[in-house]
């Protein structure tokens, strides 16, 4: 299984007595939606690899207490603590309306109610203060911000983001005589 077809549902927090047995933790927003899960990738040296699970028993707030198949006492259980965990994209609940996945609007065309269609979704970046869409226009760089006034539908079928961006916002990238920092990516 390929890491881009997939996404990080968590990581092997510690283990959990002496047989073989560790704690997951689940960093979704639903965990219990992960309720039933038989298999589970964990990434070892960059790379991922499948272990069904002997024992799944989900708890609180994310917290699993699991087992793998074919790892056997504490030894070779610890040496899984700390490794992350992945499912394929097609175990991500399905959202609707304006919710999406990041990795779902990459390459979508981003269009303004006012100023049109203003280029693609190059990537989304997730800081501490603020989500922003990276829209690339004509090689520039546009940072648009991920809030509920600005995003005003997501539409799938047309693989647009529809946007009500602030007045000057879009400017301030593309004009050179707003910003002489500007970026060209």
């Amino acid at each position: 299984m390929k890491k881009e077809d997939c996404f990080n549902v968590g990581y092997i927090a510690k283990l959990h007595g002496f047989k073989g047995e560790f704690n997951i933790f689940l960093d979704v927003d639903s965990p219990s939606y992960y309720n039933d899960l038989d298999e589970i990738y964990v990434e070892i040296n960059g790379e991922l690899k499948m272990y069904q699970f002997d024992r799944y028993s989900p708890g609180n707030n994310g917290k699993v207490v699991a087992k793998f198949e074919g790892v056997e006492g504490e030894a070779e259980a610890k040496k899984m603590v700390g490794k992350s965990l992945w499912l394929p994209l097609a175990f991500l609940p399905p959202l609707s309306g304006n919710k999406f996945y990041f990795h779902e609007v990459i390459g979508f065309e981003v269009e303004d109610k006012t100023l049109g269609t203003i280029g693609e979704i190059k990537d989304v970046f997730d800081g501490a203060a603020q989500v922003l869409l990276q829209v690339l226009r004509d090689k520039k760089e546009i940072l648009i911000p991920v809030t509920d006034q600005i995003i005003t539908l997501v539409d799938r079928q047309q693989k647009k983001v529809f946007v009500d961006v602030p007045e000057g916002l879009v400017e301030m990238y593309l004009d050179p005589n707003i910003n002489s920092g500007d970026k060209d990516i």
